[in-house]
């Protein structure tokens, strides 16, 4: 039974509107539910269906949909197709007399400054671009490094290098140089394209220095191509560094080079807990399609929509953003800026100026626009959206009913999604054709065969299990990178022929799921599982606090004990009392053995760019152990903080 009542529910109107529902009765089902089943009972048939009714163009027609001669864990899908997914998210939208003028990209940087390109002309840059890449020697098959900000001509180079035949590698814009460099130098990466710097909050961000810092590190790299985007002067070498502008010049129509359906188009890494990350490896019919169908069918994402993420290009959200929008033939908004500078309604600010349909955010994002109040808000007209949607991780229920009652006016659903980078995206959702409550996922999406199991395999309800796909989907990786007993000790070593995902979740008998955590978060306190959010959740609705982060440390009689750490509204508050009140607190909503006995009051969490808490950071901050890859967070001064909270504690014991 759901704790959480139905805060949204679609009228008949605007359910008959959508496109998942529009897609069901074509096929003959009234119902979600009884659609959903046929879509797991025979997978096959889904997808096959999904890329035509989401107008896949393919050079050669595929053969046959599914192949299982390798195994679950490497499926092969659309057997003999050929396809480039530039086509698809451009080629053939610039090409038809009736598209080629819609906007493709709406672009704003962190100064202001605007462009707009349509699909004609937005396919003239990446032909250009892709003439540029081909001279420099850049062939099918080659891996090309993205190490950019959220630039116009970050996308035009995302599309020239698969347009070629090449492999995007795109990593996170903040990295520093050694981060950069452990992952040119895994991919074998010959070219890396880089800027000479970006704004942020109206500062310079340098980016020239540290590329070269880990070119100088990578035997591997040729060529630094380097955009122009601050005009600052930078250092040169004449024999690795290429002007981004001086390989544009060849203005003439690009031969979208034809690519197997199963061959690689992108390798994006995933930190890993032991310090070396995850090179995920994607196809031209995996990756793009599951965006694409997630956002279109999932989210109901059309043509004449404007969709945009905040999200960098370094995570997944950021392809997402790109093929779920482009290959539905909507226009996309990429935004190098934070939403909340120069003033604190920037983000309301876009939405109004580009109408935006379909906003993506993360809890911790909303979490920190609330400290700004609603004023903000109602400065903006903000009927043009016509849902939220929201990853990274899981929602505290006072932030979602804020980002309902105050940005949704109790009328935009806010489409909670979860999946991950090896996924293309989602596993769970709120589809359009369903009630939604806070907080929980209405519906695994459709060819997403899910099921919550126990310790020994079997299924749960109402009941905390591990999050489990048994069968393959479109989408799913290739692998990881020369390392398929990590992609196999990471997904398959649990029970046969089962992708144990390594989420905690509760399908309650209602059939909607509760994400608790992740697997290697949950505490084990005296035998009982608590997820880290449950104890979050708490923490948030308190009145005086904003953020909270919980991990689980070890304990000499409970095995481990939770320990928390707080942001709070107001920095001026008694500390000492309001850890007290906190304390009790707990107590009162989750019981004695199960309430941290310790509450520490932090200036900020360890987040990534995407404004996702990363409780491992805590975690191994407090414990004073080694960290791992932390490459990827924002906000590197916060650990300093957490480490010496964890000395002084252990030195009181």
């Amino acid at each position: 039974m759901s704790n959480f009542e139905t805060a949204w529910k679609p009228s008949e109107e605007t359910m008959k509107e959508t496109r998942l529902y529009q897609w069901m009765t074509s096929l003959g089902f009234n119902h979600y539910d009884e659609f959903h089943r046929k879509s797991v009972q025979d997978v096959e048939w889904l997808w096959d269906q999904a890329v035509s009714t989401l107008g896949i163009e393919w050079y050669k027609p595929y053969t046959q949909t599914l192949g299982l001669s390798n195994g679950i864990q490497y499926p092969d899908w659309f057997i003999d197709g050929e396809i480039n997914v530039v086509h698809n998210a451009l080629d053939k939208w610039a090409e038809d007399i009736q598209t080629q003028n819609n906007i493709a990209l709406y672009w704003e940087g962190d100064n202001g400054e605007k462009n707009a390109f349509t699909f004609k002309e937005l396919k003239e840059e990446v032909d250009a671009f892709a003439h540029g890449l081909e001279n420099l020697g850049v062939v099918q098959g080659d891996i090309v490094t993205l190490y950019l900000p959220m630039l116009k001509e970050t996308l035009v180079a995302m599309l020239a290098v698969s347009k070629v035949g090449a492999v995007i590698s795109p990593t996170f814009s903040g990295y520093k140089a050694e981060a950069v460099a452990a992952r040119v130098s895994a991919s074998d990466s010959k070219v890396l394209i880089t800027a000479d710097g970006f704004y942020r909050r109206g500062k310079v961000v340098k980016m020239k220095q540290e590329a070269d810092e880990a070119a100088d590190l990578c035997g591997s790299l040729k060529h630094l191509i380097v955009i122009n985007r601050t005009n600052e002067e930078v250092p040169w070498n004449d024999e690795r560094d290429i002007s981004y502008r001086s390989l544009t010049n060849t203005r003439q129509p690009y031969k979208t080079k034809v690519t197997k359906a199963d061959d690689e188009f992108m390798l994006i890494y995933t930190s890993g807990t032991t310090g070396r990350p995850k090179g995920v490896l994607h196809t031209h019919s995996g990756f793009p399609i599951k965006a694409a169908f997630d956002a279109g069918i999932g989210m109901d994402v059309k043509k004449e929509d404007t969709l945009f993420w905040y999200t960098d290009m370094g995570w997944m959200m950021g392809p997402f953003l790109v093929y779920g929008g482009l290959i539905n033939g909507a226009s996309i908004v990429m935004f190098e800026g934070t939403p909340d500078y120069k003033e604190p309604d920037r983000l309301w600010k876009m939405v109004d100026d580009y109408e935006v349909t379909h906003l993506g955010i993360s809890p911790t994002l909303i979490r920190s626009m609330m400290k700004h109040g609603t004023s903000w808000i109602k400065k903006h007209d903000l009927s043009s959206l016509r849902l939220i949607g929201s990853t990274g991780e899981p929602w505290n229920l006072e932030p979602w009913k804020w980002l309902f009652k105050h940005v949704c006016r109790s009328r935009v659903p806010i489409f909670n999604y979860s999946g991950g980078t090896e996924i293309s995206g989602g596993i769970l959702g709120n589809v359009l054709v369903k009630p939604i409550q806070p907080v929980t996922f209405n519906a695994a999406l459709p060819g997403m065969d899910v099921d919550v199991y126990d310790q020994t395999g079997k299924p749960l309800v109402n009941e905390v299990g591990e999050l489990v796909i048994k069968q393959p989907w479109v989408g799913m990786t290739k692998g990881f990178l020369n390392d398929d007993k990590r992609y196999r000790e990471t997904y398959w070593n649990r029970f046969e022929d089962i992708w144990v995902h390594g989420d905690w979740v509760i399908n309650d008998d209602e059939g909607y799921f509760t994400i608790t955590g992740r697997s290697d978060d949950v505490l084990n306190v005296a035998g009982k599982r608590l997820g880290p959010a449950e104890v979050e959740s708490v923490l948030v609705s308190h009145e005086a606090v904003i953020e909270a982060g919980v991990i689980g440390v070890p304990h000499d009689i409970k095995g481990e004990e939770p320990v928390a750490f707080v942001v709070l509204k107001d920095k001026t508050e008694d500390a000492s009392a309001l850890i007290d009140e906190l304390k009790k607190y707990l107590s009162l909503k989750l019981g004695k053995a199960l309430a941290p006995k310790e509450v520490f009051i932090v200036s900020d969490l360890p987040k990534t760019r995407n404004a996702k808490v990363m409780r491992r950071a805590i975690k191994t901050a407090y414990l004073n152990k080694p960290s791992g890859d932390l490459s990827a967070l924002e906000n590197a001064h916060t650990i300093s903080e957490i480490e010496s909270m964890g000395k002084e504690n252990l030195a009181k014991k």
